[in-house]
């Protein structure tokens, strides 16, 4: 084998990434199973769980009732049980039909219960615009549930954090919501050697020393685009990739923002009420007398994400926007 047959052979997409995890994880404890709806024979939305079905069987690939509340609330009593569900939530916005059970049962039940007992699951979903699925279908909610205390929010960026971060979200004894960016399914890369995630700390995926710029799941391949034509203008950039939402790692991002002097925060949800509000007010409350300019903010348009693909691309959050914020900062 050569090695460039090797290399190729170590690629994975993204979604075989999810997949290779998912199996990886039934095969180690015999208490985890999937559900959700298609998941089964169409294999899922997004062809997630291509094949499950075949090597594992009905019991443990399980399609369910076109009814979000209903297969989470099943999935929160199997957790209460002992089993260890994987919830899969088509996209995020059919996550709000079962906002109740997770903000007001699987989120609580530790803490009201004294410790006795939790709902030690997973819930999986499709986050993210950028694929002309409009309005109803495009949202960017992780703020939304980084939000509830007795959660862990989770967005892997990367092929290899897609594949290492459900095994540690499976022996987490909260609830853990994993948001999978819709378009990262076909990005490739390689997972070798992060069978386990860290689910605890961000990640700086490139260093610099002018400015930190902060981004999360889909919003990582901007910034690192933005970091790559600031460079050819001399302004050196810090990316860090969030990766866990709730409990965000402020510790990493201080630790930059205390080199750099600066930040920007990427983020494809709304601006008013959003995470990288929080972001920057922690930024102002732990660092501002290391600042030499105020926190920048590059977000999604505040509108309902338009169909067409032109104006779809306006509202999100694109490179140059990014670098004309930095600009900002430094200048």
């Amino acid at each position: 084998m050569t090695p460039a047959t090797a290399t190729a052979q170590a690629e994975l997409t993204y979604r075989e990434a999810v997949r290779e995890a998912i199996r990886d994880a039934m095969r180690r404890d015999e208490r985890v199973f999937l559900m959700g709806e298609d998941v089964g024979q169409y294999g899922g939305a997004f062809g997630v769980s291509l094949g499950l079905l075949e090597e594992f069987g009905a019991d443990r690939i399980r399609d369910t009732p076109l009814s979000e509340s209903a297969f989470v609330g099943a999935g929160i009593g199997a957790a209460m049980g002992g089993m260890r569900p994987i919830v899969e939530i088509m996209t995020v916005n059919f996550s709000l039909l079962a906002l109740d059970q997770i903000l007001n049962n699987a989120a609580t039940l530790l803490h009201m219960s004294g410790g006795q007992f939790g709902a030690p699951l997973v819930i999986r979903m499709t986050t993210g615009g950028g694929r002309q699925l409009a309005a109803q279908h495009s949202h960017s909610l992780e703020g939304w549930y980084a939000h509830i205390p007795g959660l862990r929010i989770l967005s892997p960026a990367t092929v290899a954090d897609a594949r290492g971060m459900l095994w540690p979200a499976l022996r987490c004894p909260d609830p853990v919501l994993i948001f999978e960016h819709g378009s990262l399914y076909n990005a490739t890369g390689s997972p070798a050697g992060h069978d386990s995630a860290d689910i605890t700390t961000a990640a700086i995926r490139r260093t610099g020393s002018d400015v930190t710029i902060v981004a999360y799941g889909g919003t990582l391949g901007t910034a690192l685009t933005a970091a790559d034509r600031l460079a050819e203008q001399s302004i050196s950039a810090d990316v860090i990739d969030l990766r866990v939402l709730r409990p965000l790692d402020d510790a990493t991002i201080m630790e930059s923002v205390r080199r750099t002097h600066r930040a920007v925060v990427v983020d494809e949800g709304w601006r008013s009420g959003s995470l990288s509000a929080e972001i920057a007010a922690r930024i102002t409350e732990q660092a501002f007398y290391d600042l030499d300019a105020p926190v920048g903010r590059v977000c999604s348009a505040e509108v309902p994400m338009p169909y067409a693909a032109h104006l779809e691309q306006a509202a999100l959050p694109q490179p140059g926007a990014v670098v004309d914020a930095v600009r900002a900062v430094v200048a």
